[in-house]
C-alpha cells in the first residue's frame, strides 16, 4: 500500500507542469525504493522552483552499475557508505561538497559524522540522509511455536544449528549481501567484523555453511520487506528499517502478522545512507540546495515519519512521531549505539576472498 501511494506520488510530483523558468533548472536524483517522503520533494519544488525528475533502485550494484558507466545525469544519489559510497570517493566520482552552500550541515549529530570518515575522510562528500543497524526481523509467536526458550536478543537465534533447524519450518531468509551479514556473524563469533584473518573467516563460513540448509532464501532486502509483511518467515536477518517497514505494513494488512525487530546483543552493524553528488552532476547548485533542504528539521522528520529510519539531524527528533522516536528499534538508545560496529574500508584481495566465501555460502558448498 504505502509503496503503491509513494510510487504515485512522486509520478505526480515529477510531472507538474513548470513555468518555462522553472523548466531551465532540473534537479535528477536516484535514492532506493521507498525512501523519501513524497511531501518533502513537492515543497521542495515549491519552494526553489526547481523540477525534479525522481527515479529508484533496489540494490547498491543497480547504482554503481549506473555510475561506473559515466554521465549517469545524476544530480544526487543515495549510496550506502560501505561499500558503494567509500569506493566512489576513492575513485574520485563524487563531488566535494561546499559547506558555504549548504548552512545546515551543522544541524548534523557530530558523534554520527565521525564515524562515517572511515569511509569519507574529513566528511568531504556527503551528508548523512539516514541510518540504521542490521539484525533481525522476527515472528515473535511463531519463533514461540517451535523455541519456546529461544533468545531474542542475540544471534544466537538464528547462528546456532539446532535454532536454524527449527524455525525452517516457519521460514529463514538472509538478505543478500555479504558487506552486512559477514561482519555480523564475525561479531557473533567474537571476532574482528572488519578483520581478513583467513582463520577468522574459514570459522564464519563454517558457521553459516552450518545454518545454510535450514535458509528458506537469500534474496533482496526488498523482496524479504514483503515476505516479511506477509508472513512468509519467522526469522530474517535484515536492515533495521526494512523490518520497521514490514511491521507497519503487516498492521495495515490487519492479518494478525505480528513482526518485531532484534539488534543483536553483541553488537550490530550501524550503516549509513549518504547524500552524495557524481563528479559530473548536470546540475550540482541544485544538488546542493536540495541536501541543504533535507538537512532542515521539519523536513527530515517528515523523512523519518514516513518511511522510519533515523535521520542524524538531533534537532528533529522531538517533531518525529513519538511511536517513532520512543522506538529503540528505529532510535537506538546511546547505550545501544555503543555497541555497534561500522563496516570499514576492504582492500581488492580482502573484498575477493568475501566475495567467494559469500559465493559459497549462497551455493551451500
Amino acid at each position: 500500500m504505502f509503496r503503491r501511494f509513494l510510487a504515485a506520488a512522486l509520478c505526480a510530483t515529477a510531472m507538474m507542469a513548470a513555468s518555462p523558468t522553472q523548466a531551465q533548472q532540473t534537479l535528477n536524483v536516484y535514492n532506493w525504493s521507498d525512501y523519501i517522503d513524497p511531501k518533502a520533494v513537492q515543497r521542495f519544488q515549491t519552494e526553489t522552483g526547481i523540477t525534479v525528475r525522481y527515479d529508484v533502485f533496489d540494490s547498491l550494484e543497480t547504482l554503481e552499475g549506473k555510475l561506473s558507466a559515466g554521465r549517469s545525469g545524476y544530480d544526487i544519489i543515495v549510496p550506502t557508505s560501505e561499500p558503494t559510497f567509500a569506493r566512489l570517493v576513492r575513485a574520485g566520482a563524487l563531488r566535494k561538497l561546499d559547506r558555504a552552500q549548504i548552512p545546515n550541515w551543522s544541524n548534523q549529530d557530530a558523534t554520527l559524522l565521525s564515524r562515517v570518515e572511515s569511509s569519507d575522510p574529513g566528511n568531504q562528500h556527503g551528508a548523512i540522509y539516514l541510518y540504521g543497524t542490521v539484525g533481525l526481523g522476527i515472528r515473535p509467536d511463531k519463533v514461540r511455536e517451535v523455541l519456546p526458550d529461544a533468545p531474542l536478543d542475540s544471534l544466537d537465534l538464528l547462528m546456532k544449528p539446532e535454532n536454524a533447524k527449527a524455525l525452517s519450518a516457519c521460514g529463514i531468509a538472509v538478505m543478500d549481501s555479504a558487506i552486512d551479514v559477514l561482519p555480523s556473524v564475525l561479531r557473533w563469533l567474537g571476532k574482528d567484523p572488519n578483520g581478513n584473518d583467513t582463520a577468522d573467516l574459514r570459522a564464519a563460513e563454517q558457521a553459516m555453511l552450518a545454518i545454510r540448509p535450514h535458509v528458506r532464501a537469500i534474496t533482496a532486502s526488498g523482496s524479504i520487506l514483503d515476505a516479511l509483511a506477509t508472513g512468509e518467515y519467522c526469522v530474517a536477518l535484515t536492515y533495521s528499517g526494512d523490518v520497521i517497514q514490514a511491521k507497519a505494513r503487516a498492521e495495515e494488512a490487519g492479518r494478525g502478522v505480528a513482526i518485531g525487530y532484534v539488534q543483536p546483543k553483541e553488537g550490530a552493524q550501524l550503516w549509513f545512507d549518504m547524500l552524495a553528488i557524481p563528479a559530473d552532476a548536470p546540475n550540482p547548485e541544485a544538488a546542493q540546495r536540495f541536501i541543504n533542504f533535507l538537512l532542515q528539521p521539519a523536513v527530515i522528520a517528515g523523512v523519518t515519519n514516513a518511511v522510519h529510519y533515523p535521520n542524524a539531524v538531533p534537532a528533529a527528533t522531538p517533531l518525529v512521531d513519538e511511536a517513532v522516536r520512543e522506538d529503540a528499534n528505529v532510535y537506538p538508545t546511546p547505550e545501544m549505539l555503543s555497541r555497534t560496529f561500522v563496516a570499514t574500508v576492504m582492500s581488492s584481495q580482502a573484498e575477493r576472498a568475501r566475495s567467494r566465501l559469500w559465493n559459497r555460502f549462497k551455493a551451500g558448498r
